[in-house]
């Protein structure tokens, strides 16, 4: 080695490489000050969540908020089963309803006699047919199974079956 300089051989002024590291050093200088400020925020909000509220600490909330869980899954689960109930309720009430007014007897006045059919979600109910005379009121009942009856219908007593079942209006 003849004493030429590794600044000799780059044919770049050592003034430009020093302003380069001069305004790197100056660059990661405000890097590190930002990055400091950022972690003084962070530090402040990390010990502003630990501290929590009126003093509790953070285990304190943890646990109360899982009791508050188990507690809401417990009344998920009742509502669900009341629902359930419910449901079955509601399947078995009367919900369909049929109703003709007719005059069963020429001469008499207004239509006094009815035919009646309720049914429930299966349509499964009975028909019930109040014929109104001057001698008095006659009430018959018939079963209806699945929309079936084994006794044959009037003509009324049809129409109010197809009402509840949602064959007319």
């Amino acid at each position: 080695m003849d004493g030429i300089s590794i600044l000799d051989r780059l044919q770049v002024d050592p003034f430009y490489i020093m302003l380069g590291q001069g305004i790197l050093t100056l660059i990661l200088l405000i890097v590190v000050i930002v990055c400091i400020f950022k972690i003084k925020k962070l530090y402040r909000s990390y010990d502003y969540f630990m501290r929590g509220k009126d003093a509790e600490t953070l285990e304190d909330i943890i646990i109360s908020h899982i009791q508050d869980i188990q507690e809401l899954k417990f009344q998920d689960r009742a509502n669900k089963d009341q629902i359930r109930t419910n449901n079955k309720n509601m399947r078995a009430s009367f919900q369909k309803f049929g109703m003709v007014r007719y005059n069963a007897f020429k001469g008499m006045g207004g239509n006094l006699s009815f035919a009646f059919a309720l049914l429930d979600y299966t349509n499964t109910g009975f028909i019930i047919n109040s014929v109104h005379s001057r001698e008095g009121c006659y009430l018959y009942l018939k079963a209806v199974d699945r929309g079936q009856t084994e006794i044959l219908l009037g003509s009324e007593e049809k129409e109010a079956l197809e009402q509840a079942l949602g064959y007319k209006e």
